[in-house]
Parts: structure tokens; C-alpha cells; sequence
């Protein structure tokens, strides 16, 4: 009797410990709520291959944009619990979308478990170069004076500039108009033929047009300066104190709730 007990605790000790020691003997997916060239997709891109190099496992990036994050976070909250399908986000489907969209068929407190935060965003306010404006208080006079005729694009409806938008439309009865896109790359490529005036979007995607001059930054978005842009002043020197103005954005990873700890472990310490 004490030698079957003794067979069964090891059995149970090892299928306990199995997943974890076996852990990633497929490849990995990273969801992705936006399309190719976005700040998010980037951040994926190389992270999937760092990480993938150091778990020895092929890392794919699987884009799923629209519907304001939601399709994206339903294909992790649909996926096995097993750590093969995570969710690598920005802050908007997990914090805005919720208490924007009426039914959106995940709660994030009890779907998804926490792995990381990857980086904290930097964003920017920039406008093409035909607009003829340099500074915030210069943006803010001319929009004005071109009431219900300036268009701005965010990436999608909920996310952080969309509601500065609509902030701005608020407090200063602006009356712009909002154009919703399923990621940066698609906002940038709008703005840069000129079919939206501005928009606010990630150091990583706006920089390089405005190093080369296609596009003009007016402030970045927060209370600092940011190294990749000394000389572009705060949203808070240029006289924009509203809590609006300060985005609550990060890019973290998540795994559907239920997934093994020792896995959720395992892939935060690579």
C-alpha cells in the first residue's frame, strides 16, 4: 500500500511539474490588436524574436485589428489555457474598450492574467507639414478659425487620441472631425497624403516622418520631455494642463486566466 501511494504522489508530482519543464515545445503566437507597422506590432516583432531565441521556439505574430482591441482579446480569452497564445496589447482594449462598446464579451480582471509590462508609451502630437501651425496654442487658433473643417485619426474609436480629440471638441467646441483606423501604420499613411490634418500616435511609428520632415511635431503628450524628441516642448509647457492630456499607455503581454503559474513565470523571465 505505502509503495502504490508512493507511485501515485510521483505520478501526480510530475504531471503537476510537466507543462513548465516541457514549456514551449510548439511554437508561441503573440496577438497583436492592430496591423503590421504599428508601435504595438513592432514592439511584437522584436520582442518574438529575442524571446524566442532565448526559449529556443518559433514566436509568431498574429495581427487582429479592429472592433477597438476586442477581436484580438477575444481570440486570447478563446485560446487553451496553456501559454501558446498571448496577448500583447497596448493599454486601450484592456482600459478604454470596455466602457466604450456595449457587451464586449471578455472581462479582463477574470480572462486574462497578467505576464508583464513591456514599456510605457510615448506619444506625440503631430500635424502634416500643409498645416500651418507650429505650436499648440497656433493648432488650437487655427482649428478654431477652421471650425468643423479640421479631420484628426486615431487608432480606432476608445483609444487615448480619440478621446483627447473629443476632449478638445468638448472644452474648446472645435467640432473636428474623427477618423477611426484599425492601426497607426494606416493613420500615418492618411496623414501624410494629407487626408487628416493631425493625429497623436507613438514615438516609434511619428518619428521617423518627422525627422524627415513630412510631418511636424507640436508637443509630446505627458508632463516630460522624451530623449528621441529634446527640443519638442511637453503638452504641459504648451499651456495643456488637463488630466486628459496625460495617456495612461503601455504595451504589456498577457495570457488567457486558468494558464499554468510556472508558465506565466517561465515567459515573464525570458
Amino acid at each position: 500500500m505505502f509503495i502504490k501511494r508512493l507511485l501515485v504522489a510521483g505520478i501526480m508530482a510530475w504531471s503537476a511539474a510537466s507543462p513548465a519543464q516541457t514549456y514551449p515545445s510548439r511554437p508561441i503566437t503573440f496577438v497583436v490588436p492592430g496591423p503590421p507597422g504599428g508601435a504595438t506590432d513592432v514592439m511584437a516583432r522584436a520582442l518574438a524574436e529575442d524571446m524566442g531565441k532565448r526559449l529556443g521556439q518559433t514566436i509568431i505574430v498574429d495581427n487582429k485589428p479592429g472592433g477597438g482591441g476586442v477581436i484580438a482579446v477575444q481570440a486570447v480569452t478563446r485560446a487553451a489555457p496553456d501559454g501558446y497564445t498571448l496577448l500583447l496589447t497596448h493599454s486601450t482594449p484592456l482600459i478604454n474598450t470596455p466602457y466604450l462598446y456595449a457587451n464586449v464579451p471578455y472581462n479582463v480582471r477574470r480572462d486574462l492574467a497578467f505576464i508583464s509590462e513591456l514599456c510605457v508609451g510615448k506619444l506625440v502630437l503631430a500635424v502634416g507639414r500643409d498645416v500651418p501651425v507650429k505650436t499648440v496654442p497656433e493648432f488650437l487658433d487655427w482649428a478654431a478659425k477652421n471650425k468643423g473643417k479640421v479631420s484628426f485619426g486615431s487608432y480606432g474609436v476608445g483609444s487615448f487620441p480619440h478621446l483627447v480629440g473629443a476632449h478638445l471638441n468638448q472644452t474648446r467646441h472645435l467640432d473636428m472631425i474623427h477618423v477611426a483606423y484599425k492601426g497607426e501604420a494606416p493613420m500615418v499613411q492618411d496623414m501624410l497624403a494629407g487626408n487628416i490634418a493631425w493625429a497623436i500616435g507613438s514615438v516609434t511609428t511619428l518619428g521617423p516622418q518627422i525627422k524627415s520632415g513630412r510631418l511636424r511635431a507640436l508637443a509630446v503628450m505627458g508632463d516630460n520631455r522624451i530623449k528621441e524628441m529634446p527640443d519638442v516642448p511637453t503638452m504641459t509647457e504648451a499651456g495643456m494642463k488637463d488630466q486628459e492630456m496625460r495617456p495612461p499607455a503601455w504595451i504589456g503581454l498577457f495570457a488567457r486566466s486558468g494558464t499554468p503559474a510556472a508558465i506565466l513565470s517561465r515567459v515573464e523571465a525570458d
